[in-house]
């Protein structure tokens, strides 16, 4: 893309948060004036697969650096090294260590960051068009317009990869190979979806998200009442260190902004749980995709709760955020809720972009 031979590296992140910006407010103008965001079927698959195209150039095509991409600069690292000869020596996400090792052998970095974006892009375009099919494109863009979206395509790399093949096993709801097999990979790719795995499992065996919601209410009290237990308590089991890799990444506090209970991102964390409680519980949406959906996000989010005062707890929250968008506008598809729905749903777009441009500004 010509963009990314001309932009200077420190505009790459602000063209992103500004250019998704000017689409959000356009397509809530679309909503308020018109009642939708595109009318033709043609338009929408156009729109869709632009975005799709677009996005995945953009990410996938910036310039190779640690100092702005953070991660970015260790994953080009190992990539030489790779490339250099060096034989697969660890095995945990065996399938990510041996994806970068064949990479290496028959392409660039540059193409390998191409492939990663791809990987990472594509999986939420399809499973948007599985879930809505013609209206996958406003989903889609919500998935780009999430707070960690951008983070987890430029920074934390084989965290976005690994959680984007999730969602695209949670979109196949005949095919159980596709499923668990994807499922499976997204687990080699990186061991953090051991997290949101489990809370699948549960999910199939427990289905009341009344159960799930009082769960979730009652991790709060307990992780303040009990401090740092639970992250003494889950990496004593092997539950984070080496096999997750987030609970004591000591040397790393100053990426992490504070540490503590964090108030503010247990509010964020709160909008999809207050969408899930309204949709489900207050107006009896009785979609079984989306109760299991919602249940799966409680889960790894009550997790996240225990494990709020960790180094790296972000990361933990990431787990449960990556399902945001498809818990807040999913049912807006489904049925009709309010009496001028668009107009609900111009708000609420607004809302969720307004908290990631937020963040964007003051960090």
């Amino acid at each position: 893309m010509i963009i990314n031979a001309i932009l200077p590296l420190p505009y790459y992140t602000p063209m992103f948060y500004n250019t998704v910006l000017v689409v959000v407010v356009l397509a809530a103008l679309q909503l308020f004036t018109k009642g939708y965001v595109i009318y033709y079927p043609s338009k929408k698959e156009f729109a869709s697969l632009f975005l799709l195209i677009v996005v995945t150039l953009y990410i996938g095509l910036r310039p190779i650096s640690g100092r702005y991409f953070g991660d970015m600069g260790t994953y080009n690292n190992y990539f030489k090294q790779y490339a250099s000869g060096l034989e697969i020596r660890r095995l945990n996400d065996i399938l990510w260590q041996v994806f970068m090792k064949f990479s290496s052998g028959i392409m660039s970095a540059k193409m390998f960051f191409l492939v990663c974006a791809t990987l990472y892009i594509l999986p939420l375009y399809m499973a948007a068009k599985k879930w809505l099919a013609k209206d996958r494109y406003f989903l889609f863009l919500m998935l780009i317009a999430s707070f960690s979206f951008w983070a987890y395509g430029t920074n934390g790399i084989r965290n976005g990869v690994a959680s984007s093949l999730f969602i695209l096993a949670l979109s196949y709801n005949k095919n159980n190979f596709l499923k668990y097999g994807l499922m499976i990979i997204a687990y080699g790719v990186h061991g953090s979806m051991l997290i949101p795995i489990s809370a699948f499992v549960l999910s199939i065996f427990y289905k009341n998200p009344k159960y799930y919601l009082l769960g979730w209410g009652l991790c709060i009290p307990v992780s303040l009442a009990f401090g740092g237990v639970f992250e003494t308590l889950f990496l004593s089991l092997g539950i984070g260190g080496d096999r997750i890799g987030y609970i004591n990444m000591e040397g790393f506090e100053e990426q992490f902004s504070s540490t503590g209970f964090r108030w503010d991102f247990l509010l964020y964390s709160m909008a999809a749980v207050f969408s899930g409680y309204y949709f489900i519980i207050k107006r009896k949406f009785k979609d079984a995709i989306y109760i299991q959906l919602f249940n799966i996000y409680v889960t790894t989010n009550a997790f996240w709760i225990l494990m709020i005062r960790a180094t790296f707890s972000n990361r933990f929250a990431y787990l449960s955020w990556f399902l945001m968008a498809v818990i807040i506008f999913y049912p807006f598809f489904k049925e009709q809720f309010f009496k001028k729905q668009q107009k609900v749903l111009a708000y609420t777009l607004l809302v969720y972009f307004g908290f990631t441009y937020f963040m964007f500004l003051i960090t």
